[in-house]
């Protein structure tokens, strides 16, 4: 079985423009996300989608692999595709988020082992307990609810499921609920070569359209996602604000890019 980590870059982020080559601890974001992904075990080649030749020659120089893709594609789902199809030999492509320069390697193993425990599933992702109620109302944090078999039934921007009993109202969430968890989206999907160039093909569906998120399109076209729990966390880079908070982590931690598997959760 050959698996492979993509990583998606663009290099126009509305909020932060040329977020993949912020420098972090004297290195490219896009870097750490790379060597973070080396690390995994099971992982056999890492590559980088780019449509933009400033961040094909930085991963270049620093010795990664890096195909250039079309300029035309909505999502870094279909811009992995683009790669996936020419790769023949692949299994299993993992699409590691290209902001999230801290992020656990162990998670990227957590979903291959999904895909080794369960030959049956095509779509695989992540899901970790919400531990504040700010994580909670925070449209950012993605939130999501799966049946008893791991699967997922729903991903929304909104807090779900809604705790009619202890919220009277949207504006007056303040608390979190005592009897059951709530767990937030981590955004790291595993898929089957196949399905990611079926998946890719489909068009965006209603809900997706309305909530911003890709992933429902697999739902409402009637595929199964299987979510695994995780206990670790990353530090996604939306906007500077995120940017500066982990270089301060970096610098307080003395960690380089090519640091060990601490969990930062």
């Amino acid at each position: 079985m050959k698996i492979v980590a993509v990583i998606p870059a663009r290099y126009h982020s509305s909020r932060l423009p040329g977020k993949p080559l912020a420098e972090i601890g004297g290195e490219p974001m896009i870097r750490w996300v790379y060597e973070r992904a080396k690390k995994a075990r099971w992982v056999n080649e890492v590559w980088v989608a780019t449509d933009d030749q400033r961040i094909y020659k930085v991963v270049k120089r620093f010795g990664g692999n890096c195909q250039i893709t079309s300029s035309e594609h909505q999502s870094g789902t279909d811009r992995i595709a683009e790669i996936a199809k020419e790769k023949k030999d692949w299994e299993i492509i993992i699409n590691v988020q290209g902001d999230e320069p801290l992020i656990d390697p162990g998670m990227i193993e957590e979903v291959i082992l999904s895909f080794k425990d369960n030959p049956s599933i095509y779509m695989c992702t992540l899901k970790r307990e919400i531990k504040t109620v700010e994580e909670l109302i925070n449209p950012n944090v993605v939130k999501v609810v799966t049946d008893q078999e791991g699967y997922a039934l729903y991903f929304s921007r909104s807090p779900i499921p809604y705790c009619r009993n202890i919220w009277p109202d949207i504006k007056g969430i303040e608390v979190l609920p005592s009897s059951h968890w709530i767990f937030k989206h981590i955004g790291l999907y595993g898929y089957k070569r196949d399905f990611l160039l079926h998946f890719a093909q489909l068009p965006p569906t209603p809900l997706e359209k309305i909530e911003q998120l890709e992933q429902l399109r697999a739902l409402e076209n009637g595929y199964k996602i299987k979510v695994e729990k995780t206990e670790k966390d990353s530090l996604g880079v939306d906007n500077f604000q995120d940017l500066e908070r982990v270089r301060m982590l970096v610098h307080k931690k003395g960690w380089s890019y090519n640091f060990g598997g601490d969990n930062i959760g």
